[in-house]
C-alpha cells in the first residue's frame, strides 16, 4: 500500500508491503496501548485520544523519520496510519509542530460502488441504537492551530470528512449538535 507524506511542497512516496502490515500488528497495538494512557498534542493534552487524533500523533512522528532519514521508522508509522484510516491516500505533515494540523485525504470513490457497511443499520433505529450510532460517526469538537473543527463518517464517500475549521469552540460545537440531531433522526428514520 502506498501512503503520500507531504512536507511543503515535496512529496514522498511510502510504499509499505502488505507483509509489512501483516506483521506489525502487536507494534501497532503497543502504540495504541501508549496513547490509550493520553496524550500531549502541542500545547493541548488529549486523554483519550480518537481514531483521527492517533494518526495526527503518528503522522509527528512520521514527519520525525523522514526528517531523520529513518527508513525503518517511517515505515512503521506509514504502516500504522494505513492499518488505522482505510482509504487513506495522504497526509499533509505539519512543520510547525501542530500535531492537530496533520491532515489526511481519503480515497473518493464513485457512491454506486459503494454499498452501505455489512452489519450497520441506516434507518429504523430505536432512540437508543440512533444515538449510540450517530455518537459513532460525529466526533466530539477538536482544536485544530487556532480554529476547532470536527469529524463525520460520510457515507456518500464511504470514509470521515472534517468539517471546515470553525474560530470558535462554541459555534463549533454548535455546528456539530447540528450535525448529530441531522445523522440521528436519519437513523431514526425521520427525515
Amino acid at each position: 500500500m502506498i501512503l503520500n507524506a507531504i512536507i511543503d511542497d515535496r512529496i514522498y512516496e511510502l510504499n509499505v508491503p502488505d507483509s509489512v502490515l501483516g506483521r506489525a500488528g502487536e507494534f501497532f497495538d503497543r502504540l495504541d496501548r501508549d496513547m490509550d494512557r493520553g496524550w500531549q498534542m502541542s500545547r493541548e493534552w488529549v486523554a483519550k485520544p480518537d481514531r483521527l487524533q492517533r494518526c495526527q500523533i503518528v503522522a509527528d512522528k512520521l514527519l520525525t523519520a523522514l526528517e531523520a532519514e529513518n527508513e525503518r521508522l517511517g515505515m512503521m508509522m506509514a504502516g500504522y496510519i494505513l492499518s488505522r484510516l482505510p482509504g487513506v491516500k495522504s497526509v499533509e505533515l505539519d512543520i510547525q509542530g501542530e500535531i492537530q494540523n496533520n491532515r489526511f485525504t481519503l480515497a473518493e470513490e464513485p457512491p454506486a460502488e459503494r454499498p452501505e457497511p455489512a452489519g450497520v443499520e441506516t434507518k429504523g433505529l430505536t432512540k437508543l441504537e440512533a444515538l449510540a450510532q450517530a455518537g459513532n460517526e460525529v466526533t466530539r469538537v477538536f482544536k485544530v492551530g487556532r480554529g476547532y473543527r470536527f469529524s463525520f463518517f460520510d457515507h456518500a464517500t464511504g470514509g470521515w470528512s472534517d468539517s471546515p475549521l470553525i474560530a470558535t469552540e462554541q459555534e463549533a460545537e454548535h455546528l456539530r449538535e447540528e450535525a448529530f440531531k441531522s445523522r440521528y433522526e436519519e437513523l431514526q428514520g425521520t427525515v
